[in-house]
């Protein structure tokens, strides 16, 4: 039984939802090869990483 406070979502909030949430994950792609493209983060990131151990 489906409560009748339940309403689907239309297609044009699902289609922008699915866009934004596209968006964010090739803004948080581009900013990681953004900082792989600096030696000197990865040196860095390779030193933290390392102390851990």
């Amino acid at each position: 039984m489906v409560p009748t406070a339940f309403k689907p979502r239309s297609r044009a909030a699902i289609s922008v939802a699915r866009v934004g949430g596209a968006l964010a994950v090739l803004a948080v792609l581009a900013g990681v090869f953004g900082l792989y493209r600096r030696p000197e983060f990865l040196v860095q990131l390779a030193n933290q990483l390392w102390t851990c151990f």
